[in-house]
């Protein structure tokens, strides 16, 4: 069985929602015309991080900002993965990632549970309680978002749960690139499922966010991996890779939870 995944590495314009929304909607056209089931967009691709008025861009999951996103999915037929602020009671604002289906319908939702303290989310941010675990057509998918990518327990809690893949948009600055890589490659040896990862591209004040966007095997090789410019990357994953490597070295077998 085989997905076609769409990585849209955008620049994204801080507080700039109505540019960023016709930026999305051209990669999601077309990655719709490339025959993508899905496409990724980047962490907070709306307003990226203009965490001070999160309150002015936050919406429910079924309003708002998700609302376009899942009028989208509908027009366009495919399965649209990215990040954005909800609202929650209280005046609360949260990063979460939604996964909208082809019929416009909320898959899962996500709100990011690891705060990153380096771009003030503690400060504003209220952190998510809970995994999400997406059953997709072709099997079951995690999502996670940028800083979760350091947590493994995170990414083995879905590969137990039996997630054949993550789906990670991010917005991961530049002097941590070679973490990035890294631990893309790691996530993905470990728990030999694919990691699908949307980075932006582009400057925002101090912040120079590299790209490198990459769907990672189980292998740990890419499938595909861009550069620092903003454009659509498109592969074609063969989901039996899971099964193959998870056969050929039986690591869920092996592990010894009453050690550790």
């Amino acid at each position: 069985m085989s997905i076609i995944v769409s990585l849209a590495q955008m620049n994204i314009a801080l507080g700039q929602e109505d540019k960023n929304l016709a930026k999305a909607q051209e990669m999601i056209a077309e990655a719709a015309q490339r025959g993508s089931d899905v496409v990724v967009l980047p962490e907070l691709w709306s307003s990226g991080y203009d965490l001070e008025n999160a309150a002015s861009y936050a919406a429910p999951v079924d309003e708002g900002i998700f609302a376009q996103t899942a009028a989208w999915a509908a027009e366009y037929k495919i399965h649209i993965i990215g990040s954005c602020l909800s609202a929650g009671g209280r005046n609360q604002s949260s990063n979460t990632a939604v996964c909208f289906g082809p019929q416009g319908n909320l898959m899962g939702a996500y709100s990011k549970v690891h705060l990153y303290r380096l771009m003030d989310e503690d400060r504003f941010l209220t952190p998510g309680k809970n995994s999400t675990l997406v059953d997709l057509p072709w099997g079951k998918a995690g999502l996670a978002i940028c800083y979760d990518l350091r947590f493994p327990e995170l990414m083995r809690k879905y590969a137990l749960e039996g997630a054949t893949m993550v789906f990670l948009p991010a917005e991961w600055p530049r002097p941590r690139l070679a973490h990035w890589r890294t631990l893309l490659r790691a996530r993905a040896i470990e728990n030999q499922m694919f990691v699908i990862a949307c980075n932006r591209v582009g400057i925002s004040g101090e912040d120079h966010f590299p790209g490198h966007s990459a769907v990672i095997d189980p292998w740990g090789k890419a499938v595909v991996e861009g550069g620092e410019d903003e454009t659509l990357l498109t592969a074609e994953l063969d989901l039996e890779e899971v099964s193959k490597f998870r056969n050929f070295i039986p690591i869920f077998d092996d592990r010894r939870p009453d050690i550790y």
